[in-house]
């Protein structure tokens, strides 16, 4: 599965690297995606998300339930 959080939507971007001598070079910035499992206790079982760290302090905010809410009406499942 691609490197992208599940509740913000940040995808990988792209641009250059530049060494001492000022040469570019293409590279990739990836967003630091981790897989967290939630207990959802209106549903009564726990799942899985593949969230950026602002994605995990988003769900810290809000709650689990809003936060799959925001998920399920992007149109992802969960």
């Amino acid at each position: 599965m691609s490197a992208h959080c599940q509740l913000t939507g940040a995808r990988p971007v792209f641009g250059k690297k530049i060494s001492h001598s000022h040469r570019r070079t293409s590279r990739r910035f990836d967003p630091n995606i981790q897989n967290k499992r939630y207990w959802l206790p209106g549903e009564g079982r726990h799942v899985r998300l593949r969230l950026s760290a602002r994605g995990i302090k988003t769900v810290d905010v809000i709650g689990v339930e809003a936060a799959v809410a925001r998920i399920r009406a992007r149109g992802e499942r969960v």
